[in-house]
């Protein structure tokens, strides 16, 4: 019997009893539980094998709510809530008092962002408490865009996947932090930094690669699919290098057009926000076909280029 339900109702009761229901965001689905019952947030922690180290992203449903959740509220802050959400942006924060040290990892930011998905947002609207929520996947594994992928991952552990379709963008929010108040990027995202600099002007990209992480994507193995993946500059020569190996490819924009081996082309049309919309996806379905490797090609590292190599960089580390 599938878990998957467009049912709301159904989805409030099973929060309002402290256990977890996969939600659909325009990024990606998340596995959500109240941010203020210890017993649902250990176990989005224990259902995903997630280290207590790495803080989680609480989800509201409009910025009023925001002093809810932060202490402090920096004016760039409050330009790019303001440009941004709803939208997959999120910021880390001083955190108020309330939010659980568990959600955070004992630091004392939080990080929160308003998803830009009707249902989502009527969710949210009914229930009396925000939403932790990181991505309905088991640690390091790739996200999931389609309610499917989730089912697939945690058909028995979890009671329902709230049915919201395609994830539109298809990677996760672009983490902002604040240093002096100004704005630093923690992690590169579906918000492409472009958009960002056109709201607050330059902006630091702080997306290192790290094991204590300030805020949630940051760790350096990442969105993996279990086939061992490589990222190419160039995929004619790499694959030379493989001989006898069944392959897989992921390509942007241009096929390579060898008839051995199983490739995706992820925009034809080289539309950077089409071809992140269907990264995940297309790695999902790679990794399903039992390959030797999987080859990505590098992207242009301009525009979401720059967030899209950042996940097949963690993907193959």
């Amino acid at each position: 019997m599938s878990i998957i339900s467009k049912d709301i109702q159904k989805a409030v009761t099973i929060l309002n009893n402290n256990d977890l229901v996969a939600i659909p965001t325009e990024t990606v689905y998340g596995l959500a539980g109240n941010i203020f019952s210890e017993k649902a947030i250990k176990k989005i922690f224990k259902t995903k094998r997630r280290p207590f180290f790495n803080p989680l992203i609480v989800h509201i449903s409009n910025i009023e709510y925001l002093q809810n959740i932060v202490s402090y509220i920096p004016e760039k802050a409050k330009l790019l809530a303001t440009h941004f959400w709803p939208g997959s942006m999120t910021l880390v924060l001083p955190k108020h008092n309330s939010i659980p040290d568990l959600i955070t990892a004992g630091k004392d930011t939080v990080a929160v962002r308003i998803p830009n998905h009707p249902k989502t947002i009527e969710l949210l609207n009914t229930l009396d408490f925000p939403l932790a929520a990181p991505s309905a996947n088991p640690f390091n594994n790739i996200s999931p865009t389609k309610p499917e992928h989730v089912e697939n991952y945690f058909r028995n552990d979890i009671n329902m996947v709230l049915d919201g379709g395609h994830c539109k963008n298809g990677i996760e929010s672009t983490i902002i932090g604040f240093e002096k108040d100004n704005p630093v990027i923690y992690r590169l995202g579906a918000l492409s930094v472009e958009e960002i600099e056109t709201v607050v002007g330059k902006i630091t990209i702080r997306n290192k690669k790290e094991n204590n992480p300030n805020a949630p994507g940051m760790l350096t193995k990442h969105y993996a699919p279990k086939t061992t993946t490589i990222l190419a500059d160039d995929i004619k020569t790499e694959l030379k290098k493989h001989p006898n190996k069944k392959i897989g490819i992921l390509v942007f924009s241009e096929p390579i057009s060898i008839n051995t081996i199983e490739e995706i082309v992820l925009s034809k049309t080289r539309n950077f926000k089409e071809a992140a919309a269907n990264l995940y996806a297309a790695m999902h379905t790679l990794d399903q076909l039992n390959l030797d490797i999987i080859i990505a090609e590098r992207f242009p590292n301009i525009n979401l280029g720059k967030s899209i190599n950042d996940r097949l960089q963690r993907a193959t580390s």
